[in-house]
């Protein structure tokens, strides 16, 4: 199973700002989305990092002055972990398992994001695949449907 199962869940989970974006605009997005992280893009809509609610209150905790009213891009995760369509997704879990990651960005060819993989969506369709295998597995043994 690949990645682009999850494209049209994906696509909605994705909020994206530009590297300019002042970091309290990025802070107001991800209290109102209902999401725990941002695309970060340059003008060209190509992925230049990510930002999550972390990076902000980590920012906001340590500013002084002129320092509350940086960019986004200052704070953002530039060393970001991306998976692609036609990858398979139970490597794309491997990947968010290891790394501790709830979220992903989806790329395209030219590294623009299409979608945010989130752990707890790909989870669930590798176990209902695991589940389909399985009845698939106890019909075999069983015979069931084999005359």
């Amino acid at each position: 199973m690949f990645v682009d199962r999850l494209l049209p869940i994906a696509h909605q989970k994705l909020v994206t700002i530009i590297d300019s974006t002042q970091l309290i605009e990025a802070a107001k997005l991800l209290r109102d989305a209902g999401t725990d992280i941002l695309a970060v893009c340059t003008s060209s809509g190509v992925l230049a990092g990510v930002i999550t609610k972390t990076d902000v209150v980590g920012q906001i905790s340590r500013c002084q002055g002129q320092s509350c009213a940086t960019q986004a891009s200052s704070v953002m995760t530039r060393d970001v972990v991306v998976c692609k369509p036609g990858e398979l997704l139970s490597d794309a879990w491997s990947i968010m398992k290891i790394r501790k990651l709830k979220n992903i960005p989806i790329v395209d060819a030219e590294s623009h994001p299409i979608g945010m993989l989130n752990a707890r969506d790909a989870l669930q369709l590798l176990l209902e695949e695991a589940q389909d295998e399985e009845l698939l597995l106890r019909d075999y043994v069983m015979c069931v449907g084999y005359h």
